[in-house]
Order: structure tokens, then sequence, then C-alpha cells
């Protein structure tokens, strides 16, 4: 009867810790992506978008070198799967996040108690790792799926270690399965992010406490309990190696460990101790939380000595108790440990903290604080209630502070706003608001937001382009070439940089210079579909349309719903000089495809559609679609574009395909449905 009580009990914790999490984290699922890191995720990464795809599978797995972010081929696949299912509909994507947290929380209530037994305890611990402010971060943001997820098989692996390390049967084969399954489990949390390196000497806290298989009480009779206990993890220490190295030619590729960003070693020391202390801060007064904190470069001495005591009474309390009250310790480095790969020994990036980096290691404090004051409240009825009272005030804190916190999070404009208003010096806030206002059309407020970033951080070339790309989408172009060039002084192998000057350039009718620029950009990043579109563009003008239409083709592998390249090859390939270059079948699935997503209400889109019919000999069809290209184009004041039309339709009407004149008779800018199309791409 007890045992079913039991189990009726935590089923009760699970469904609650299920459903406040779900009511609590549900606006998200009416926020925007953003565009930090999202942008690489998911929007803009040809891989994801497309789903579920062979190749896709094929690069998530081989791609060791960091082409995006560091290797996590399980990550991809989630986001893969979530495209295939809801597209780019954001709603579903952070409903998933949402769903991970929540089966997270009661995989945590679950190890607990099986680890301790102490069902009250477990069940706080679990409720504040549910729904502390801190974790809005992790599951209110996309991109962070790779943290929910390498979790979600963490504590997976902890179950089934728990299992094997209690195990009392004789069976070596069943014991021996347990053990393997915790291992295979560790590896697939491995594969959806590195972070989750320390789990082995996790293994070993855990060991000692409350798995009590080594008792320091009896140290000196137990000499070779610890040898072994390390013997038997030495599996999972070398699937943490392995990962670690990964990691790290990953951030060398990317250039997240170049030394023109690194600090010294004794800045990262600094860094370190402050963060420890403001992460233990921000657990219990989670105040002025924000997605991205800047590393300050040098900490004053009184912020460095107050951490360095703070964490020295706090480990000396835990070492002095360590034979009465083991959990303080465990649970201190618990968290002090988990966050060892995230707290900035080793450089990677410009933050100096970050509250996803808490998501695990903040257990470590949970199970400090609730245990602790387990203990204390011991002695009398009223020191109990008191602690009741304590951890319920908290619990009900936690809600509260979450479901503001949450609300930063609807679009990238309210949360680097909101990240300006609680933090100084942000470059990164600036450059991403800008960004956000720049895809607004307020140009004028990206280029304030690119100043005030470049003013902090004016070695920034990712900045220094940024602000080119406003300044010419307002029209001033020389100051737009000036920075582009001063990024490119900074890092001749920006991509982006060479993207926007080679797209520059062939805006300005500079089609000679701007091939060079667009070449190598395609040669810094492969995966610049923006860069192969262009490239294309220049090489039309030129007159090298074989290679023009390798470039579009490449560019339609990467986004194939791409307006830009679908318009262009499309009408390339229906209305080229040169017969062995047309492919009027393929021009009409193009243009119809182009049409398709845009409903058949963009002009120059229908327009194409048109010639491309008239080129397969389609010619009522296409004098339909020309007449309502006009149409179209009247509508929306592009009166060049409806005489074009005009004049298309007469010429369908005579049976006849559009040519194109040979592109050296072309001197000035891009023509009509260039510019539109590039605009639309």
């Amino acid at each position: 009867m007890k045992a079913r009580w039991n189990k009726w009990r935590a089923a009760g914790v699970c469904l609650l810790l299920v459903l406040v999490t779900l009511g609590v984290y549900w606006p998200v699922t009416h926020h925007d992506f953003i565009n930090y890191d999202d942008t690489v995720y998911l929007t803009e990464n040809p891989h994801v978008i497309s789903g579920l795809t062979w190749g896709g599978l094929k690069w998530a797995f081989t791609k060791l070198h960091g082409e995006a972010t560091y290797w996590h081929p399980l990550t991809w696949l989630s986001h893969m799967l979530d495209c295939q299912l809801f597209g780019l509909n954001p709603g579903p994507h952070h409903l998933v996040n949402v769903l991970f947290h929540a089966a997270n929380a009661m995989l945590l209530f679950l190890l607990l108690r099986n680890l301790t037994g102490a069902f009250w305890r477990c069940a706080a611990v679990a409720m504040l790792f549910a729904w502390h402010p801190l974790q809005v971060d992790t599951v209110a943001w996309a991109a962070e799926r790779k943290n929910v997820l390498n979790t979600l098989f963490g504590f997976l692996a902890l179950l089934f270690y728990t299992r094997y390390a209690k195990s009392k049967t004789e069976n070596r084969k069943s014991k021996m399965g347990t053990y393997c399954l915790a291992l295979a489990l560790f590896g697939l949390g491995l594969m959806c992010k590195p972070a989750l390196v320390t789990l082995p000497c996790l293994l070993l806290l855990l060991d000692f406490w409350p798995l009590n298989r080594i008792q320091c009480s009896t140290l000196n009779a137990q000499r070779s309990a610890l040898p072994r206990l390390i013997l038997e993890k030495i599996p999972f220490f070398i699937l943490s190696a392995a990962s670690s190295v990964i990691t790290v030619m990953a951030h060398q590729r990317l250039g997240m460990l170049d030394p023109a960003y690194s600090l010294g070693l004794d800045l990262r020391m600094e860094n370190a101790l402050v963060s420890y202390a403001r992460y233990v801060a921000k657990t219990f007064w989670p105040a002025n939380l924000a997605v991205c904190y800047p590393h300050p470069g040098n900490w004053p001495f009184a912020h460095v000595a107050g951490s360095l005591l703070l964490l020295l009474l706090i480990t000396g309390l835990a070492i002095w108790q360590i034979q009465r009250r083991p959990f303080l310790l465990v649970g201190w480095l618990w968290f002090l440990g988990v966050l060892v790969p995230t707290i900035g020994l080793v450089q990677a990036g410009t933050q100096s903290m970050a509250d996803r980096f808490a998501y695990v290691p903040i257990v470590g404090v949970f199970i400090f604080v609730v245990w602790g004051l387990h203990e204390c409240s011991r002695r009398t009825p009223l020191l109990k209630l008191i602690a009741t009272l304590v951890i319920t005030a908290a619990l009900v804190g936690c809600l509260v502070r979450t479901s503001f916190q949450i609300r930063y999070w609807q679009d990238s404009v309210t949360l680097f706003t909101h990240a300006l208003s609680v933090t100084r010096n942000n470059f990164v806030a600036h450059n991403n608001l800008g960004v956000a206002m720049s895809a607004l059309g307020n140009t004028k407020a990206a280029i304030t937001h690119f100043s005030e970033a470049l003013r902090i951080n004016p070695r920034d070339a990712e900045l220094q382009t940024n602000i080119g790309v406003a300044l010419a989408d307002e029209g001033r172009t020389e100051e737009a070439f000036a920075h582009y060039s001063e990024a490119l002084r900074i890092n001749p192998n920006h991509g982006n940089a060479l993207n926007q000057m080679g797209i520059l350039l062939s805006q300005e009718g500079r089609h000679v210079e701007a091939r060079p620029y667009l070449e190598a950009a395609l040669n810094s990043k492969a995966q610049f579909s923006e860069a192969h579109s262009r490239l294309a563009l220049t090489l039309v003008a030129l007159g090298r349309y074989q290679e023009a239409i390798s470039s579009y083709r490449e560019a339609l592998r990467l986004g194939p719903n791409l307006l830009g390249p679908l318009n262009n090859l499309a009408w390339l390939l229906a209305t080229n000089p040169d017969p062995t270059l047309r492919d009027g079948p393929e021009a009409v699935r193009l243009a119809e495809h182009a049409c398709k997503l845009t409903q058949r209400r963009t002009a120059v889109l229908v327009g194409t559609l048109a010639a491309a019919y008239a080129e397969v000999g389609r010619f009522d069809d296409a004098v339909a679609a020309g007449e309502k290209a006009r149409e179209l184009a009247l509508a929306a004041g592009q009166d060049a574009l409806a005489e074009k039309n005009k004049n298309l339709v007469e010429l369908y009407r005579a049976r006849q395909p559009y040519r194109e004149p040979p592109a050296v008779s072309k001197t000035g800018k891009d023509n009509e449905i260039e510019r539109h199309a590039d605009g639309g791409s």
C-alpha cells in the first residue's frame, strides 16, 4: 500500500512540474525568433530549414570543423525535425524547448529521489530548477535547444548510472548492460552539446554522496575504492576527452579562440572568480538578467577579492561539514565543477558570463540550500514551518519573476532594448538591436546603435560590416565602402565584409571589381547563398552565362526558396541569347515555384513566368501572365516595369519568345528584374 502511495505521489509531483512549467512558459509560443544565433541554427541555415534530408544528415554528422558552431549533430537533427514538421513557425519550436525543459525537471526529481529517497526535498529542488528565472535564457531561446537536449540525455545517463551503482543483482550481464546504457546516453548528450564533459566527475561526486561508495570516515580501510571507481569511469573520461578536442578544434576554426579577442590568463581567472560569485548572487536575487553580459576586461580589485572571499568561505564551510553534512560539499562542487567548461578560463567569445551556462550547475546550489534548510529545521516544528514557508515563498517568487523575464524574449527589439537597460557598454546588444532596427527599415536608428557598438569595440569586423550595410541602405555609399575596407583591414578573410563589398561594387556597376570580392567571400564561407546569387548577377553582367547559371544553382541548393536566385535563373534560362544555355521547362518550374511562394502578387516574378511560358511555346499562358504582371506593376507604381510587360505581351501575341540583349550592352546598374529579385532574396 505504501509503495503504491509513493508512486501516486511521485506521479502527482511530475504532473505538477509539467503543468506549471507549461503554464508559466506558454507565452513563448507566441514569440518570434531572435537575430542572435537563431539565424545560424534555424532561420538562415539551409541545411536545417530543408528539414530531414540525406544531405542534411551527412552535414550534421561530418562537419566536425565548426562551419556554423561546434559539433553537435543531434541538436541539428532536432532542429531539422522541427522544420520538417512546423516549417519556420516559431511557436512550435519554442514549445518543444518548453517540453524538453519540463521533462528535464521530472528527470531531476526522479534522479534525486532514487539517489536519496528524500521526497519533498527532491521535489523542491526540481521545482526550483523548473521555475527559476535564470532558466528563461535556455528555455525561451530557440537556439538553446542544445542545452535542454543535452541535459535530457545527461539526466538519463545519471539515472541509469544510479541504477547500476545501486544494483544488488548478481547478474553481471544485466548490470553491465545498465552501465553501457548510461555510457551511451552520455555519448548522445555530448552529441547535443559538449558542456556535458564534466559528467564523469559528477559521477564520482555522487559516489561519495548519496551513493556512499566512498566514505570519509573509513577512507583508510577503503583505499582501493577510489582507484576502482576512477577506473570504472575511464570510458566516460575518454568520451569527454574526445568531445573536448573536437570542440577546441571547432572553436579555433570559428575564430572564437582568436588571440585578438583573448584575454590574459590572469584576467580570465579574475573573471571566473567574479562570475562564480555573480551566478550565486543571481541565484538568490535574480534581478537585471540579460541575454548577454559584456566582459569588462579588467574587474576592480574589490570585486575579485570579495568574490574570492565568498567562494573560500562557502568551500570552507562545506569541507568543515563534510562528515556530518556531505550534501553541502557535493552540492557546492556540483555547482563549481559543472560550470568549469563555460566559466571563461578558456575564453570562447566576448561574454563574461551567461544565464544559460547556469542551467545545470544551479542544481548544485539548490541541493546545498534545500538540504541545508532541512538540516537546520529538524530541531523544532517551528523551524520546520519556517523552512517550508521560505521554500514556498522562493517558488512563488521564482514563478512571478520568471513570468516577467519571459516577456523580454518576445522579439529581438524587446530583448536587446532590455539588455541595454540592465548592462553597460554592451556592444553585442547594440549590434543586435541595430540589426533588428535595420530589418524593420529604421536604418537611422540602426546606424545609431552600430555607431555606439563601434565606440565600445572598434576592432570588430562584423560591426564595421553591419554599419556599412546600413549606410549603403541610406545611399551613403562612400561611407559604406570605408567601413567595409576597415572590416577587411581588421580581418582580410571576413566573409560578410567581402560579400557586402562585392554587392556594393556590383550595385555600382563595377562588376569587374566586384567579382574577386564575391569569389573570396565564397572561399571564406562556402554556405554564403547571397554571395552565390550576387556573383551570378555579376557574371551575367560580364557575359559569363554558364558560370552564372552554376552560381545560381548553388545559391538555390543552399536556399531552395530564395526569390532572387529563383527569378533570375528562370529569366536567364528562358531569355538567354545563347540557345545552348536555354532550358524552358526548367525555367517554368523555377518561375512557378517563385510565384507560388508569393501567391502571384509580385509583378517581376509573374513577368518572368510569362517569359518562361513563351520559351516553351505556351503563348496563351504567356499573354495571360504578362497582362497580370502589367496590372501588378501599375498597382505598385512600377511604371517602367508595367511598360516593359506591355511590350512583352505584344511579342507573345505575335507567338515570339523574348530574348535578352547581350550582356555587353549593359553599362549601368542592375536592371529592374535583378534589383527586385535581389531585394526579395
